[in-house]
């Protein structure tokens, strides 16, 4: 982001870039793609209506074949399964609330940690605004530690060394090594009672570190807390403006419900809190894990999280701690940060197997346990459903087209209606054109993530040639 050419306004608890004494003009192409997606959907609505006859022979044909009836029954169950989890986290987004930020005098010694690679100019704007925090100063350790960049990112957190002082160190790796082995260096020189970790493309409010680690004061057995994560980008590309919605609804309804059941599957690497005592108890296996042999250098977040859950902690979500985080502006960054996250999935699903189960923690374990089967269930199902969606596309295309279309219709204005009430209305109906994105051009993403597990590299922050 460059901070000359720009200024960041706080509108309803979230930033907005808006350029100095400039309107900003109708983006047509956005609208473009907007009235498109309608058009599709309600197209594809009217040719369901059309297609009753043909819909009806399917299904009965379908219902006559014994493997067809299987494969009917058992998805008809996994519908029922994903319908009723889908109530309870309503039940449960509704129950939960955030903690309000305690005293300074009750707040904690915090040290944050940045990473950064080939992050150039933004890692400055991410330093400033947490040097801009209201927090207590004497309480405040800033850490940023150049992981080996190929760009001028070392320039800029100079820069932000001259200018912020001592509130910033900074440091760089002997080479890249990898985010792990960066958080891993900042967690050893930390002196902070609790770590934060935020990535060095995400600014934050002056109220988030102390809304962030107050969970961490008032529940002594939580050992780390997800921040609320939207996109910051979000005006300059089309991909970003539909990420925006896709994050608020797996951060402020996923992850409410997941919070409600003290079991938050992933501490966002964008920002995320973890009580030191519970950091330094799996520190050992954090930095030395391995997958299929190979050391792992992706999923550093969700490995933590994971490990502090078998520690018997519980992990919760703060609904007003936010961040505002850069994201892919083009498809192949786009599925390339989609692998990375399902390949981590993956192994942590696996991980998280090891001891779901059993006692490793005091009182209820059940939304633990849920939300691993939930997880799972999605994994497993993703070849059959490959299978049966091109034996669909191959045999009845016109059927498949219509009827995934409409369903996307249905599904979707949850997400619209949910942004809409907790946003911005417009906006909203991003998520429409999201869902036909991922459903027809990431389709892919789960199976080829589950089939190459095994690789590492972390595929979306290298210089191009």
């Amino acid at each position: 982001m460059k901070t000359a050419a720009f200024n960041l306004k706080l509108h309803n608890n979230k930033f907005s870039i808006e350029t100095k004494k400039k309107k900003t003009p109708i983006n047509f192409r956005a609208l473009i793609v907007l009235l498109s997606s309608f058009v599709i959907m309600l197209g594809a609505a009217y040719t369901v209506y059309l297609l009753q006859d043909d819909f009806s022979k399917f299904n009965l044909n379908r219902m006559n074949n014994s493997f067809g009836y299987a494969f009917f029954m058992f998805a008809a169950v996994l519908f029922v399964f994903g319908s009723l989890t889908f109530i309870y986290d309503v039940y449960l987004y509704f129950k939960y609330k955030p903690i309000k930020s305690v005293s300074d005098k009750e707040l904690p010694k915090v040290t944050v940690i940045v990473p950064a690679y080939n992050e150039g100019k933004q890692v400055w704007a991410t330093l400033e605004s947490l040097a801009k925090s209201d927090y207590p100063k004497e309480k405040l350790q800033l850490l940023s530690i150049d992981d080996g960049s190929k760009d001028d990112t070392w320039y800029w957190m100079k820069e932000a060394k001259r200018i912020l002082g001592d509130q910033v160190t900074i440091m760089q790796q002997p080479k890249n090594m990898g985010k792990r082995h960066a958080l891993y260096r900042g967690f050893n020189i930390g002196t902070g009672e609790v770590f934060v970790t935020v990535d060095s493309d995400s600014i934050v409010n002056e109220d988030t570190l102390r809304n962030l680690v107050s969970p961490l004061v008032v529940d002594k057995k939580c050992g780390a807390v997800a921040g609320n994560i939207q996109v910051l980008n979000n005006k300059k590309a089309l991909l970003p403006k539909m990420l925006n919605v896709s994050f608020v609804m797996s951060f402020e309804f996923k992850r409410s419900a997941e919070s409600s059941l003290n079991s938050v599957l992933c501490t966002p690497g964008a920002l995320a809190a973890y009580r030191a005592t519970a950091v330094f108890a799996c520190l050992p296996e954090w930095i030395d894990q391995k997958f299929m042999g190979k050391a792992s250098d992706i999923g550093e977040d969700r490995a933590l999280t994971n490990m502090i859950l078998k520690q018997g902690y519980s992990v919760l979500f703060q609904r007003n701690a936010f961040a505002y985080t850069n994201v892919p502006e083009d498809y192949k960054g786009l599925y390339k940060m989609f692998i990375r996250w399902g390949r981590s999935n993956v192994r942590e699903n696996i991980a998280m197997s090891k001891f779901v189960f059993t006692n490793f923690r005091e009182g209820n374990k059940f939304g633990s346990r849920l939300l691993f089967l939930t997880q799972s269930i999605k994994m497993i199902m993703a070849y059959p459903f490959l299978l049966f969606m091109l034996y669909f596309i191959i045999t009845h295309p016109a059927l498949f087209i219509s009827s995934t279309l409409l369903s996307i219709l249905v599904i979707s204005s949850f997400p619209v209606l949910f942004y809409a009430k907790r946003y911005d209305f417009k906006e909203a109906f991003w998520a429409y054109s999201y869902s036909i994105l991922y459903t027809f051009g990431l389709f892919w993403i789960t199976p080829y993530a589950i089939a190459t597990a095994g690789k590492s590299g972390w595929l979306t922050r290298e210089i191009a040639a």
